[in-house]
């Protein structure tokens, strides 16, 4: 299993480490560690021992071993109990972290000389903090703090040395530890030269960012010309999605965007204009999440706008007038934002999950260059404080190779929280196939190389409890009515096989089915092929959308664009579910991949997803790491959901 060496638990460096630093009479155990820095960064010097850190400890949650199990019940088509989803109130309390947990760590914490009323246990119980020295966080740990530097922005971090270290009985009861092993992989020049902090919003940030092959004159809105420009009514064609929405007071679809990536109001006026004139004026209904705004003065241009005018444009297009949508505009313009900070607004809980959000990974609010200052509660950022649509679209990721295994297994776990309570949430899969983004691939460490001969998953692609959206495309030539290919026009469409996360039960057979019938053949190291969570698991067209871009019309390709398609038309399902009395779909992936719903996709046999100087994978009758299922059919999709309970 190809896991990042650097992230893994290794077990021989840490006992070797143990001995300088662990008490005779408390065996210690290594929590997390890396075996190697990031690229980029180097120690400079020893942290100074009087320095001020705050150590914040995540507590392990209760009932995690069943999370699954909880999930299916309501998302499973065959379960008696599908749709009866969870209350916020539940998850909570299912979910919070045992008395026992917080006792062990605090007894720790003050038996080790941190006095007891310098321990905080933060509302939610989901995790303890405290101020230490870097003398005492050593002791603690097991462990040595050093000062970091970047070689390119020469941004300056704290953190701990390959390795950090827990007493036996205490290891058991803890997540993650911060600031520790972790680093920002995501350095780049924000305002007036600052580095930021994980800014997804930056400018071709992620293995999803959308590409375009410039501008264009001429318009096509005739099914004829589907093969060389994408419009609503081509989607609409390619999926058979007609459906005027009856119950929009009740449904609700989102789409996150970050921060400076914004939307252009005269380019979506524009856009409607040809496309969709009953629109004109309409606007997302905008929810400021840590201080987002469209307000940006230097946001113009493809690299900042492009993203979001995609995204509202034909989401807005496809849901119709009297569908609002929702955009989640996240993040301020000087910190930026991470998927967690969209993700403790949408539940309070996370804020204090598991260590709540990463200082190394994630911005920090109030904002200390003057930015958002933020409320007076759970850290004084939005927590909580927006209720999650039915159908929540992102368009943006990471490599996996970037985060710590424990840092995505816990966001991971909040996506399935989310699915309990009938949220479907949607990621697009990525734009380099294979590879990561920019297209790069790992060596047979699971270390970032150039050239790599090893592939490079997504994330959240990765995580089983998110629905990775590829990408597919009309061929050259084609009619509407023709079969679809995989993605092969400018962008590839994202995926493969997580190094992290393991295979979820409902897409066993299908994986299994796909590697049986058409294995690979690629050397061992080149995928994960332990019996890992594979992706996409649905796809719709990514090629040649026609998208509004100040003040003018460009080509646009990528997985961005499949993903709020996809959105839009299950949004539909969520209408006339909840017309009749229903329940929104929630998490979809059981149902989508169950012997009841096959008919319901477009199967996808041609293409591959090219990256790390391999053809990728290639598109296959059933399942593949290219298209998932296929493509929606909605008419016959709307059927199979309208017949559950």
């Amino acid at each position: 299993m190809l896991l990042p060496s650097r992230l893994l638990l290794a077990l021989v460096l840490g006992l070797t480490s143990v001995g300088t630093f662990a008490s005779p009479l408390v065996p210690r155990v290594p929590h997390e560690s890396r075996s190697i820095l990031p690229r980029g960064w180097a120690p400079v010097r020893r942290a100074e021992s009087d320095f001020i850190l705050p150590l914040r400890i995540g507590l392990a949650q209760s009932n995690l071993e069943a999370l699954e199990e909880f999930l299916l019940d309501v998302s499973d088509p065959v379960s008696p109990n599908y749709g009866g989803h969870w209350s916020p109130a539940k998850v909570a309390q299912t979910f919070r972290p045992s008395s026992e947990s917080v006792d062990a760590v605090r007894g720790w914490l003050v038996e080790s000389g941190i006095g007891a009323e310098r321990v905080r246990l933060t509302p939610g119980a989901g995790w303890l903090v405290a101020n230490v020295t870097v003398a005492e966080a050593e002791e603690l740990l097991g462990t040595e703090y050093y000062v970091y530097e970047h070689a390119d922005s020469g941004h300056k971090q704290v953190g701990c040395d390959k390795a950090y270290h827990l007493p036996e009985h205490v290891s058991k009861h803890v997540e993650l530890i911060t600031p520790t092993i972790h680093f920002d992989k995501k350095v780049r020049r924000g305002v007036e030269g600052r580095s930021v902090k994980s800014k997804v919003g930056n400018p071709g940030s992620g293995p999803v960012s959308p590409k375009t092959t410039g501008t264009i004159k001429t318009i096509f809105n005739q099914l004829e010309n589907c093969d060389e420009q994408i419009t609503p009514i081509c989607v609409r064609a390619l999926y058979n999605f007609i459906y005027d929405p009856v119950a929009t007071h009740k449904n609700s679809i989102g789409i996150v965007e970050y921060t400076p990536q914004v939307y252009v109001p005269s380019d979506l006026d524009m856009f409607f204009g040809n496309f969709s004139k009953s629109q004109i004026g309409e606007r997302p209904n905008l929810i400021s999440i840590d201080g987002g705004t469209i307000n940006i003065s230097y946001a113009t241009g493809f690299g900042y706008n492009g993203e979001s005018n995609l995204d509202l444009q034909y989401a807005m297009s496809l849901v119709g007038k009297n569908q609002p949508v929702t955009l989640y505009q996240t993040g301020d313009d000087v910190e930026g934002a991470s998927f967690n900070t969209l993700l403790d607004a949408l539940d309070g809980s996370f804020c204090s999950y598991e260590g709540g959000d990463d200082p190394i990974y994630d911005p920090t609010y109030p904002d200390p260059f003057g930015g958002y200052e933020g409320q007076l509660f759970e850290g004084w950022h939005d927590c909580g404080t927006v209720t999650p649509a039915h159908v929540i679209s992102t368009s943006y990721s990471y490599d996996e190779w970037e985060l710590s295994p424990a840092y995505m297994q816990r966001q991971c776990n909040e996506y399935a929280k989310l699915g309990l309570m009938g949220v479907t949430v949607l990621y697009s899969s990525g734009d380099y196939g294979v590879a990561g983004n920019g297209g790069i691939c790992l060596d047979s460490t699971g270390e970032p190389a150039f050239p790599g001969t090893s592939f490079a998953p997504s994330f959240p692609g990765g995580c089983p409890y998110i629905t990775s959206v590829g990408a597919t495309q009309v061929n050259p030539g084609a009619k509407v009515t023709d079969p679809e290919s995989a993605c092969m026009q400018v962008i590839y469409s994202g995926g493969g096989f997580s190094n992290v996360f393991a295979m979820p039960s409902w897409q066993k057979e299908a994986v299994s089915n796909y590697l049986s019938k058409y294995p690979p053949g690629y050397a061992e190291g080149t995928y994960n092929t332990s019996g890992s969570r594979a992706y996409p698991d649905l796809s719709a067209n990514g090629a040649n959308y026609v998208v509004a871009i100040d003040g003018e019309y460009e080509l646009v390709y990528g997985t961005s664009a499949s993903s709020p398609v996809t959105a839009s038309i299950l949004s539909a399902v969520n209408d006339a579910r909840l017309a009749i009395g229903k329940k929104p779909i929630g998490f979809i992936n059981p149902t989508i991949y169950s012997s009841v719903f096959q008919h319901a996709f477009n199967d996808i046999t041609s293409g591959t997803n090219p990256g790390c100087n391999t053809n990728g994978f290639a598109a296959q009758p059933g399942w593949d790491p290219v298209t998932g299922v296929g493509t929606p059919n909605f008419a016959l999709l709307l059927a199979a959901y309208l017949l559950l309970p």
